[in-house]
C-alpha cells in the first residue's frame, strides 16, 4: 500500500511539473510575442522636439508612402529637368541632377534637346524656361506614371506656352543624398511638347 502510494505521487510530482513547466513556456512565449508587437509599434513612432517639447508624430510605411514619393520623384525630375534660366553652369548644374533620378532614356532625351540646339538658344537668346505640373498620375501596381504640365519659354520679345506630356515607370533603388526618394526612372518618353499660346511682348521703347 505505501509502495502505491509512492509511485502516485511521485505520477503527480511528475505531472505537476511538467504541466508547469509547458505553462512557464507558454507564458515566456506570449510575452515574447506581446513585446516584439510592442517594439513594432514603438518604432513608428518618432518623436521630435517643438521648442524643447516632445512630439509624437507617425512614421508612415514605404508601401503607404509609394504613391506620394513616386509623384514627388517625378515633379522633381521635371522640376531639375526644363527649370531652365540663360546660365550655361545652372543648366549643368541641374541636367546632372536630374540624372540622377532616371537612367539612359533621360540621356537620350537630353542629347536630342542638345543636338537640336535647344540649351545653346537658352544661353544665346536670354531665355528663361519654366514647367508647371497640371497633374502627375502614378500607378502603385504598374509602376508608370504619366506627367502633364505646362512650358513656359520667356525671350526677350515673346513668350511661348507649351504643353508638356510625358510617361515612364518608376523603380525601387536605394536613397541617396542625390535621389532622396529612392525611385529611378525607365522607358520615359516626352509625348507632346507643342505650342498651346505665343504672344509678343510690349515694347517700352
Amino acid at each position: 500500500m505505501l509502495i502505491k502510494n509512492i509511485e502516485d505521487k511521485i505520477k503527480l510530482a511528475l505531472f505537476v511539473s511538467v504541466a508547469s513547466m509547458l505553462t512557464c513556456i507558454i507564458i515566456v512565449i506570449v510575452v515574447m510575442i506581446n513585446a516584439n508587437n510592442l517594439v513594432k509599434n514603438e518604432r513608428q513612432n518618432i518623436y521630435v522636439l517643438d521648442a524643447g517639447l516632445p512630439l509624437l508624430v507617425q512614421r508612415a510605411t514605404v508601401e503607404e508612402n509609394e504613391e506620394v514619393e513616386g509623384m514627388s520623384h517625378v515633379n522633381m525630375f521635371h522640376s531639375l529637368f526644363f527649370n531652365l534660366p540663360p546660365d550655361d553652369k545652372y543648366i549643368q548644374n541641374n541636367i546632372i541632377r536630374a540624372m540622377y533620378l532616371i537612367d539612359e532614356s533621360g540621356i537620350s532625351v537630353y542629347n536630342d534637346l542638345r543636338e537640336q540646339g535647344f540649351y545653346n538658344k537658352i544661353v544665346a537668346n536670354s531665355t528663361l524656361v519654366s514647367v508647371k505640373a497640371d497633374s502627375i498620375f502614378y500607378d502603385v501596381e504598374t509602376k508608370k506614371f504619366r506627367y502633364v504640365g505646362t512650358e513656359r519659354i520667356e525671350r526677350p520679345t515673346s513668350v511661348v506656352k507649351r504643353m508638356l506630356i510625358s510617361e515612364g515607370n518608376l523603380r525601387r533603388v536605394k536613397r541617396s543624398e542625390n535621389n532622396p526618394h529612392g525611385f529611378i526612372i525607365y522607358n520615359y518618353k516626352v509625348l507632346n511638347n507643342d505650342d498651346i499660346e505665343a504672344r509678343q511682348k510690349k515694347q517700352i521703347f
